[in-house]
């Protein structure tokens, strides 16, 4: 059973969304929230595996709301649901620790696919998407102090790792990385979750982030 809250300030999208979630054998709504401290508390609380976070709330907004509950090192995964579709919000959901990001004008079964989809730890936005995202931000970031490959997480990867690490960044998936490199696609999944559990991210997309904050990869 996958359980979910849902943080959002208007009470007509809670309920749709409530809804939704209770027509599901497989998912459990938890709770609900109205803006971003409340959403922050409840995932304190009760932990549920996904929380669906609106970005525009009164007080702490959807992407601090987002960094607080990724930072508190908890278990739920954070799905961004907005009406704006945006790339900057994509790039500050993302950037704060979202695990996936969608307009709440998607279809239903896209919403539930996307909430199982991030509860089993894979993203919903596209690591390819995420590498266009941070590409086309580049100029809002601050240039890191640290020299490249300074970050001492890298040190904790082998040479294949890292190898397969900078692949992930460019965007690409399993099959293009073991076409690539010349091994099988398990070899390939092996090497991604060893990755994932040394540098400390949740998903591909957060390690996307880490390979280009390390500048492994660079805008292009």
């Amino acid at each position: 059973m996958t359980t979910v809250a849902i943080a959002d300030d208007q009470a007509m999208q809670r309920f749709g969304f409530r809804m939704l979630l209770e027509s599901q054998d497989d998912m459990a709504l938890v709770g609900e929230a109205e803006n971003g401290s409340a959403a922050v508390r409840l995932c304190a609380e009760l932990q549920p595996d996904v929380v669906l976070m609106d970005i525009r709330m009164p007080g702490l907004d959807g992407i601090e709301a987002t960094r607080r509950i990724v930072a508190s090192g908890g278990r739920t995964r954070v799905l961004i649901l907005t009406t704006f579709d945006l790339d900057e919000y994509a790039h500050a959901g993302l950037r704060a620790g979202a695990s996936g990001f969608l307009v709440k004008d998607a279809r239903p079964e896209e919403l539930l696919a996307g909430i199982r989809a991030v509860a089993s730890g894979d993203a919903v936005v596209a690591p390819a998407l995420t590498r266009r995202l941070l590409d086309r931000y580049a100029h809002h970031l601050p240039t890191p102090d640290a020299p490249a490959g300074a970050d001492p997480r890298l040190a904790a990867l082998t040479g294949r790792e890292r190898e397969v690490l900078t692949a992930i960044g460019r965007g690409w998936t399993n099959g293009e990385i073991a076409e690539r490199l010349v091994v099988a696609e398990s070899t390939v999944k092996t090497h991604v979750g060893r990755i994932l559990a040394k540098i400390g991210a949740r998903d591909r997309v957060q390690a996307v982030i880490f390979a280009y904050d390390t500048r492994l990869v660079r805008p292009e």
